[in-house]
């Protein structure tokens, strides 16, 4: 099987893979962060990058936005490349009044409006989308002794980067109770678009998978930080990351 959106040959990718949306920022984290760096592809300006950490290959392959985008780099980078270890680096809308821009979030678990799972088991159940447990754990463990803080919990991954529940899909109760209210009280902590289909891939494949965000918008607050920060800040959650991927 050939990769139609990766110009790179078998053997140029690592088998551990950090996956941000954004080129530039992949281009960032492996000019930065990375020893030996050659760059692989660069096909629709969406960039991937091996270089070495602490000696060990680690790959930066960025995905663009959204479930379909990401998942065309899931399946090639997974079935082509033989990926076994998979990080999403990104950013996130904190929902919570206990999240904070910068805040570093880890996806334990991946609630979905997209119809991602339903194609997929048929509408026969919910599927609950998981990180993968051992992952998790080190990532825990490293922010841990990095002495940086982490928040663990639920994240909503979406379809629509401007979405209108709260206008469309109504009020529940008292007509203070929006949609997205709902969705905070029963622990959602971000809104992001791209979990839900590393999840999904990484557990059919047998291969591990986890989603690390910086929160880059409060949207209790009605805070964002800029597009250049989004590009060139979030150093926490890249040294987690890589840390736990080289476990």
């Amino acid at each position: 099987m050939a990769s139609i959106h990766i110009a790179a040959q078998v053997g140029e990718v690592s088998e551990r893979v950090l996956l941000p949306g954004d080129p530039v920022r992949a281009k960032i984290i492996a000019e930065n962060f990375l020893d030996d760096v050659h760059q692989y592809t660069a096909i629709r300006n969406i960039f991937g990058f091996t270089g070495k950490f602490k000696g060990v290959p680690v790959s930066v392959q960025a995905t663009g936005m959204g479930i379909p985008s990401i998942s065309i780099y899931l399946h090639e980078l997974i079935h082509v490349f033989g990926a076994k270890k998979l990080i999403r680096v990104g950013t996130c809308g904190g929902m919570n009044e206990d999240i904070h821009l910068r805040d570093v979030l880890i996806a334990q678990g991946s609630s979905t409006d997209s119809s991602i799972v339903n194609q997929t088991f048929g509408g026969a159940i919910n599927f609950s989308l998981l990180a993968d447990f051992n992952l998790l754990r080190t990532a825990v463990n490293v922010a841990e002794n990095l002495n940086l803080p982490v928040k663990v919990g639920n994240v909503i991954c979406t379809d629509l980067f401007y979405n209108d529940y709260d206008d469309i899909n109504g009020t529940f109760g008292d007509g203070k109770n929006t949609f997205n209210d709902k969705l905070r009280r029963h622990g959602i902590l971000a809104v992001e678009m791209e979990s839900a289909a590393l999840y999904l891939q990484a557990v059919a494949a047998k291969v591990q998978a986890l989603a690390i965000f910086t929160v880059s918008d409060d949207l209790w607050r009605n805070e964002r930080c800029t597009a250049s920060e989004r590009e060139n800040s979030f150093n926490d959650m890249i040294k987690i990351a890589l840390e736990t991927i080289i476990k």
